[in-house]
């Protein structure tokens, strides 16, 4: 084995595992009415099965969290490998709804032991201006990913290949991702203490740990809610709903890359603050628009929701470093968790309304439509929250700042 770090190398096969995650994101959600089709799903159904991927990802991403300075990142990477496939194949040869159910489990197993590897992996390699631009470059490539995958579902659909095919290209990454980690040397830890659980602890039982712990469920719902969705609440909106996915996540992978210099220039709580504006203005224009004006909406959405997942994570890293990887990763498995828990009631939502829409004399495409946009509308409610949210902690922590940097000037002023 090599015994020296190649951060590159690294760095490298931890964006083709993120790719892996988006993968299994966007053709998921490309191939959501297939499966609704085949297998007679409801709305509640699908998002049940949502709902897996979502459950599997915190799961894996606390235990990875609590065992990372233990077994390492390697042994977290093989377990993501080894889940990934399972997950694929069980996906493929599943019968019905309870196979999709467990498969759609081991996949979001695999996604949340990426994370739970990557995150401090990259935190250890880097430090300051420069960690928080490999973070944002690093999860640039899960909207990046998201951007291919479903331009690549919408293609296969197209051309009428099953979502079975469509499944097996997910292994392509997977693959990537495990010879590149194979035989790597991985860094350790940056920050002194962080290996100690109980310090882990100590620092995320503090205001500000508890307080992003909180909004992180919000800013994962707000942007994975509608995504995950757009499938079917889009499709009969005139727009094509994976274009519009490939848009959004087209407009977050560019933003992304360039997010170093942005949040530098803004400060994290500035780049919060007006996410979750930009994310509000999103959603409600695509509660209200049709056709051409969808896009315009999924532009609005892109920016609001570009940097919600990468600065949270950064934040903690950065501002709450005890926390260590365990704080990482329970910021984002509440994401992820938080998400999970909503997908089946977005699907109650959205079957809710198809009942009243009918009973109000709507059928067809103008129903599900109606039923779409009015569930659209409910989910405003999560990013109008975040902004409240966000603009205390952005006068918090600027007093906060001020307030240190006035001591400072006191501290250095000769004494009489």
């Amino acid at each position: 084995m090599n015994t020296t770090v190649n951060s590159s190398r690294l760095f490298l096969a931890s964006c083709f595992a993120l790719i892996t995650t988006a993968f299994s994101f966007s053709i998921r959600a490309g191939i959501l009415p297939q499966l609704g089709t085949e297998f007679s799903l409801s709305a509640e159904q699908l998002g049940f099965i949502n709902s897996m991927w979502f459950l599997g990802f915190p799961i894996a991403m606390i235990v990875g969290g609590l065992v990372y300075h233990t077994v390492g990142p390697r042994i977290i990477m093989t377990v993501a490998f080894v889940s990934h496939t399972l997950g694929i194949l069980l996906t493929i040869y599943s019968g019905g709804y309870t196979g999709l159910l467990i498969s759609t489990l081991f996949i979001g197993i695999g996604n949340g032991c990426t994370e739970a590897a990557c995150n401090p992996l990259i935190a250890d390699m880097y430090s300051g201006s420069e960690m928080n631009k490999k973070l944002n470059r690093f999860h640039m490539w899960f909207p990046g990913g998201i951007v291919v995958g479903s331009l690549l579902s919408k293609f296969m659909t197209d051309g009428g290949l099953s979502w079975q095919t469509q499944i097996w290209a997910i292994m392509v990454p997977t693959l990537v991702y495990a010879f590149l980690f194979f035989g790597q040397a991985f860094p350790k830890p940056r920050v002194e203490g962080v290996t100690s659980i109980s310090k882990n602890f100590a620092a995320m039982l503090t205001p500000l740990y508890l307080f992003i712990f909180c909004c992180m469920a919000l800013t994962a719902i707000s942007e994975f809610g509608p995504q995950q969705w757009v499938g079917l609440i889009m499709s009969k909106s005139g727009a094509s709903p994976m274009l519009i996915l490939a848009l959004v996540t087209g407009l977050m992978a560019v933003g992304r890359y360039f997010g170093g210099p942005i949040i530098h220039r803004l400060d994290q709580t500035g780049v919060l603050l007006g996410g979750s504006i930009f994310a509000t203005i999103g959603i409600y224009l695509f509660s209200t628009q049709t056709g051409a004006m969808a896009y315009v909406a999924a532009v609005f959405f892109a920016i609001g929701v570009c940097y919600f997942w990468p600065t949270m994570i950064g934040f903690v890293a950065e501002r709450i470093p005890l926390s260590g990887a365990l704080g990482m990763s329970i910021v984002g498995g509440v994401g992820m968790f938080s998400t999970s828990i909503f997908q089946p009631i977005i699907g109650r939502w959205i079957d809710a309304e198809r009942v009243v829409q009918t009973a109000a004399g709507k059928t067809g495409d103008a129903m599900e439509l109606a039923a779409g946009q009015a569930t659209l509308v409910k989910m405003t409610t999560f990013p109008i929250i975040l902004i409240v949210a966000f603009a205390g902690l952005y006068f918090f922590m600027r007093n906060k700042k001020h307030v240190h940097v006035d001591e400072s000037t006191i501290a250095q002023q000769p004494q009489l």
